[in-house]
């Protein structure tokens, strides 16, 4: 877009679980884009690599923002309500993944997955809104899951995670419209991510299958499309979600799931 601005020059955005797989590919889109982009994640070698990436992409496209790395720990609610808030677009994207049947799910597993994925949302949106209602604008962008509409064995913490996300997404559409303000959830199926290719081996444990056979068998099963998606693809949903026509987008969930909630 030669003589043009980048659509979000001058912005902020926050991304959560920004240092690998979908946050990364959401942060490197939004400074693409010209956002300065506040990038938290609990590993700080990742975050280092992706400064040192947008960086050099920056290098080679003058008007694209820059990336703040901001090591936190997700799963300390003082930590997350220290975090700078005032932001321009939120990705609320920072997940965990555990395999268990219910009745030998550990307690404190299943309440830290909670907080990261569904307490820690609710304090950055509520930090992040009085900015936003004072700018007249503000983009909320929840990455959830096709487990935010369906469910599957043995990841009862994820499953109620993601449902709970789906509701918090759509509260804070409608009190957030007559400020400017969307919120609204994308629902990926398995994307190649280190999260995915990180639960393969608790999938064939809890599946009793061998762990090559799990994404043909377990992950492609409910799938029309039967390949794993990639995380660019999530980051370029996400930019229509911060983009030109998002304006009368909110309170909605996109599902890029292959076609698994068509059946």
């Amino acid at each position: 877009m030669t003589g043009t601005s980048p659509p979000l020059e001058g912005r902020t955005a926050l991304v959560t679980g920004a240092a690998s797989g979908i946050g990364a590919a959401i942060t490197r889109r939004l400074a693409a884009d010209g956002a300065t982009v506040r990038a938290v994640d609990l590993d700080p070698a990742g975050l280092e690599k992706l400064v040192e990436t947008v960086a050099a992409e920056r290098s080679a496209r003058p008007g694209t923002g820059s990336v703040e790395p901001v090591v936190c720990d997700l799963s300390d609610t003082t930590a997350v309500d220290a975090l700078p808030a005032a932001v321009d677009v939120l990705v609320n994207n920072a997940g965990r993944q555990h395999v268990a049947p219910l009745h030998e799910f550990d307690p404190a597993i299943f309440s830290q997955i909670l907080t990261i994925m569904l307490e820690t949302p609710f304090r950055l949106i509520r930090a992040a809104l009085p900015t936003m209602y004072e700018r007249g604008w503000g983009r909320i962008i929840n990455i959830s899951s096709a487990h935010g509409l369906r469910a599957s064995p043995f990841k009862s913490a994820y499953v109620t995670a993601k449902h709970g996300l789906e509701g918090l997404s759509k509260v804070a559409a409608l009190e957030g419209a007559a400020h400017g303000v969307t919120s609204n959830c994308i629902n990926p199926a398995y994307v190649r991510t280190p999260l995915v290719e990180a639960q393969i081996a608790d999938q064939a444990r809890a599946h009793g299958i061998d762990p090559g056979e799990v994404v043909e068998q377990i992950m492609l099963t409910p799938v029309a499309v039967k390949r794993l998606i990639e995380p660019d693809e999530v980051a370029e949903l996400a930019a229509v979600l911060y983009g030109p026509a998002s304006a009368s987008i909110t309170g909605t969930s996109l599902s890029q799931d292959g076609g698994w909630t068509a059946r």
